[in-house]
């Protein structure tokens, strides 16, 4: 018999085209999904597995771009730019990355999501199985892809031919939490040889694309040099929109490109944490949300943020933009909001299955606590959850009808071991 929860709440956040706030709501979940949302109804208790109550439910947070092994590197490689952060630093630590270095800083990073709220996340890095491995045994949702570098042919290949098999062992595993994209991780990186090679397994095996895209200044220069096109005509024109695509940072954009970029429909990650440490700009995104685009919010990596706190990226999204505007109603919270949660499903074309409470969806939510003196009065619950709220208000978790937190404590990962085993395994790696 599948399990059988009912969820009460003073507030509950449902997404629908008004942004509706129910006022001592209830949800019903059945095994996975959710079959009921609305106001509370008299119900035999007794029918119900178990009954959980709280301040606030709302969707859990998505996280639409990130190296969650990179954990292993907070701190470590701070205050510098982008391509020399990459080449002094990131790539040579990176290179003496094992298997089980990455199984352990996913975890790390999971540990921190859960905590924060995040039920899903998409993932690009090394040894994705390991990553798949962690995401299986925690209980959060995610979508991965193997960080493909085309530079040099036989790694190339040999990354097309792990990806592929990361497609077939883990695609909609684990009760469907665990979709794959294949991650060509740049057009710098990958030649446009090597990226026709990637779009014709895209569409062989029927999944999606996840790709860096004009995240810096020197990137689109660079491009412009060798190829005589920007990164964003460029991978247009050998057919990349053609695919579903995930394209990361999206922060160095002429009027044409953002029109092209929602013309195609592409997914856009907005990470404006990491691109402000990084120096690496701030993207259009007032521009892109008037041409429809989709936009969504992600974190990066925790070596260039470094947090993977998405209610930090909420805030800071909403405040970067009303203050280069000028303008106090460029983003209002709700769309601040709205793009940390319905519109990061969008991105990782998971079609509206997370990021709302909708009947039919899955059961991804969390509690939060309202109750605290930085979250009263309580005039208006959207704006306090951007300009006030913080991670540590997230007090349980769920992912597929299944509590990973609970009153902050994580029920599916042994916090401490994790803290251990990563301490250690980050200090080997940066002693050389």
């Amino acid at each position: 018999m599948p399990e059988k929860i009912l969820v009460q709440a003073d507030y509950i956040l449902a997404w629908n085209e008004y942004f509706e706030i129910i006022i001592q709501g209830e949800i019903v979940i059945e095994d996975s999904n959710i079959t009921y949302q609305g106001p509370r109804q008299e119900r035999s208790l007794e029918s119900f597995s178990r009954v959980i109550s709280g301040d606030l439910v709302m969707p859990g947070f998505v996280n639409a771009h990130t190296h969650a092994a990179m954990t292993l590197f907070r701190g470590y490689a701070d205050d510098i730019p982008l391509m020399e952060w990459l080449e002094k630093k990131i790539w040579p630590v990176e290179a003496r990355l094992k298997k089980e270095d990455i199984y352990w800083g996913t975890l790390l990073a999971i540990c921190e999501m859960i905590k924060g709220g995040t039920t899903c996340f998409a993932d690009m890095y090394f040894h994705m199985e390991e990553v798949a491995r962690a995401c299986w045994e925690s209980g959060i949702r995610a979508s991965l892809a193997q960080g493909l570098i085309g530079l040099d042919k036989i790694k190339g290949m040999t990354g097309l031919k792990e990806s592929k098999s990361l497609i077939q062992n883990w695609h909609r595993k684990g009760d469907g939490r665990i979709t794959i994209m294949l991650g060509p991780h740049a057009s710098y990186t990958c030649p446009p040889a090597y990226l026709q090679k990637v779009m014709k397994m895209a569409e062989q095996l029927d999944v999606p694309i996840h790709i860096h895209l004009a995240e810096t200044r020197g990137e689109v220069e660079e491009c412009l040099k060798v190829y005589g096109k920007t990164p964003v005509n460029l991978v247009n024109d050998l057919g990349l929109f053609e695919h579903d695509i995930l394209a990361a940072h999206c922060v160095h954009l002429s009027p044409g490109e953002i029109d092209l970029l929602a013309e195609k429909e592409v997914a856009i990650a907005h990470n404006p944490g990491s691109n402000l440490k990084l120096g690496s700009g701030v993207a259009p995104l007032i521009d892109l949300l008037k041409k429809d685009a989709l936009v969504s919010l992600g974190t990066d990596g925790a070596a260039s943020n470094n947090n993977l706190d998405m209610v930090e990226e909420m805030r800071l999204a909403a405040l970067l933009q009303k203050g280069l505007g000028e303008d106090a109603r460029a983003i209002p919270a709700q769309t601040a909001l709205k793009m940390a949660t319905l519109n990061g499903s969008g991105a990782l074309f998971l079609d509206e299955e997370v990021g709302t409470l909708r009947k039919g969806s899955k059961a991804d939510l969390i509690i939060m606590q309202l109750k605290k003196p930085h979250l009263f009065p309580l005039h208006n619950l959207l704006a306090h959850l951007v300009y006030s709220a913080g991670s540590s208000d997230v007090d349980l978790v769920m992912v597929n009808g299944k509590v990973l937190m609970e009153k902050r404590k994580l029920l599916t990962i042994d916090e401490e071991r994790v803290l251990f085993e990563t301490q250690k395994r980050a200090l080997e790696l940066v002693k050389g």
